[in-house]
């Protein structure tokens, strides 16, 4: 199944649980825990996890300490502080709101560490109607994991990102293997649409209305445009991981599609970016 309507992956105490052997494949997770005052108690098992509040804030109890994750009002006031916790560890999240744990299967037992919101990089890409926010936080490049990759993406209503369609599921130059999951928020209680279709590797065929809780697989194949329908902000959550040694997000574009990037050459990013607060 690729895509999955918010419910449908509840186990409790999740109200999204995606794990290797759910979703079918080896490396990448997710939880989605809607915190109410009582306490979350799990094992991270071999699986390196973050907690990342996408809406109130939390404490997360560690095997060698505490940290206090302020979070923010919802994903569409800007990006959240968050902590990292490693392999083999116990963890406790007490608080109020929503709260990610995007995750992989590990190899290697890092510390476990809290990073500010000052230190989320936030970067916007496209221009014109394919302009978005990609809040960085724990892309190869900004912060180190064993497997786990994990960025936001926003796309102002209207607009279209993940755009043109690319994929990663071939080893060599320019590309990694990636499983990829895609969890979405939809401002105003909207719709959105996510597209997925067949590579060399396999064949999917999927084009899905999504709500605020639902998620979409990518095991293989091309994957985009996330459409935002006019009117309705659109937040996804990708959470990405391979069996390459060294992280990497590197993707290939659809080459039906490539030229589109080209397209966006002297036109304007649109002025309804950047979300919320930023430092």
């Amino acid at each position: 199944m690729t895509y999955i309507p918010y419910g449908k992956a509840a186990a409790a105490p999740w109200a999204v649980e995606i794990t290797p052997g759910l979703a079918g494949w080896d490396y990448s997770g997710l939880r989605i825990a809607d915190l109410d005052g009582a306490p979350v108690a799990f094992d991270t098992g071999g699986e390196e996890m973050l907690v990342l509040p996408l809406s109130g804030s939390c404490t997360v109890t560690h095997g060698s300490g505490t940290f206090e994750l302020s979070g923010r009002p919802s994903v569409f006031d800007g990006p959240s502080d968050f902590a990292y916790v490693p392999i083999g560890e116990h963890v406790v999240l007490e608080g109020a709101g929503r709260i990610a744990l995007p995750s992989a299967r590990a190899g290697r037992r890092l510390e476990a560490r809290y990073v500010p919101v000052s230190a989320v990089s936030v970067e916007l890409r496209g221009a014109g109607q394919a302009s978005r926010q990609v809040n960085n936080f724990a892309s190869p490049e900004a912060f180190a994991c064993d497997k786990l990759v994990a960025v936001e993406v926003l796309t102002p209503g209207g607009n279209w990102s993940s755009y043109p369609p690319h994929k990663h599921d071939t080893a060599g130059p320019g590309e990694a293997v990636l499983e990829e999951i895609y969890y979405f928020e939809v401002a105003d209680q909207g719709l959105g649409y996510q597209r997925v279709y067949g590579s060399g590797r396999g064949h999917v065929d999927t084009l899905a209305e999504v709500g605020s809780g639902d998620v979409v697989l990518v095991p293989y194949g091309y994957h985009g445009p996330s459409m935002a329908a006019p009117g309705y902000d659109l937040y996804y959550l990708n959470v990405l991981a391979g069996p390459a040694a060294e992280r990497s997000m590197a993707f290939c574009d659809d080459p039906r599609h490539a030229w589109i990037r080209g397209s966006w050459t002297g036109q304007e990013i649109d002025p309804r970016l950047p979300f919320g607060r930023t430092s």
